[in-house]
């Protein structure tokens, strides 16, 4: 049987593949991967399809042991790996024979590392994808000590075999497009460009929560209700506090507090790596 047994899990690892987009009319999140490159990257380096389920895991400590012989890659950050106590490096193909004990550390910086398997990751499909989604609860559980996981039929790597990562930068700069509600804001491109935040340790796969700057309405809009309205991956909602949030995979598809403006999306993989004290600043773009 090609199959993964689970050991051990780290604070939380979870079956990730690209999502489940499109089905927002549902209620449901688009959910998958947060730093969707290096889960790209991972299948890749096996000889998996890119879009192949894997295993996100925060801040390393996954231990799973081979049932059958299979490749598997580790990316994300870097960090140090264990193949049945011998030390193995991330960020290449590495074969388990059967029996083999796979065993990630914790990376130095960054948030989430990546497991891509050759064959994949095959859990039930809903809604045409094997991601968990922890705000609606579709998908697979959080992986737990002596989950079995099966593999599908392996294929053969293509292209890059190895890739030097690179460490999570402690300051990210963030191209943001204003709007569509930058408009209840004074001045919203000078207070959004000005403000300075860090990330908070409450931040999660749904949303990325700040510290530091309250961003100010405008007095017209100082005691006025949003109806809810439609959100997207990358969305910055302004709640009373002023504190912005910004919006990550698992984001609720309607909310009732404006949204200031919408991160590009080539940042939700730093965003996704970023850790509790990372510092924010965003730069509005036309």
């Amino acid at each position: 049987m090609r199959a993964l047994t689970v050991l051990g899990t780290g604070p939380l690892a979870l079956v990730q593949d690209l999502g489940r987009p499109g089905n927002a009319h549902l209620g449901v999140p688009p959910s998958g991967a947060l730093d969707q490159p290096s889960l790209r990257l991972a299948n890749r380096l096996v000889g998996n399809a890119e879009s192949a389920a894997g295993i996100e895991c925060l801040l390393g400590g996954l231990s799973v042991r081979a049932e059958a012989s299979c490749t598997i890659a580790v990316t994300g950050p870097p960090v140090g790996l264990s193949v049945s106590g011998h030390a193995a490096g991330s960020h290449n193909p590495v074969h388990l024979s059967a029996g083999d004990e796979l065993t990630i550390g914790t990376p130095d910086g960054g948030l989430r590392c990546y497991v891509g398997v050759s064959g994949g990751i095959e859990v039930p499909a809903e809604l045409g994808s094997r991601a968990t989604d922890v705000l609606s609860g579709i998908g697979p559980d959080a992986l737990k000590k002596g989950d079995v996981l099966p593999l599908g039929t392996p294929g053969l790597p293509v292209g890059v075999d190895e890739i030097a990562p690179s460490r999570p930068a402690d300051d990210l700069t963030i191209p943001v497009l204003l709007g569509p509600r930058d408009d209840w804001f004074t001045e919203p491109s000078g207070q959004i460009a000005a403000g300075q935040w860090k990330v908070s340790p409450e931040s999660n796969r749904v949303g990325l929560r700040l510290i530091g700057t309250a961003l100010r309405r405008d007095a017209a809009f100082r005691d006025v209700e949003l109806p809810s309205e439609g959100l997207v991956t990358g969305a910055i909602q302004v709640p009373p506090n002023g504190l912005p949030v910004i919006f990550l995979a698992d984001h609720p598809t309607t909310g009732g507090y404006p949204v200031i403006g919408v991160a590009a999306a080539t940042s939700l993989p730093l965003l996704a790596q970023a850790r509790p004290g990372v510092r924010i600043r965003f730069r509005p773009t036309a």
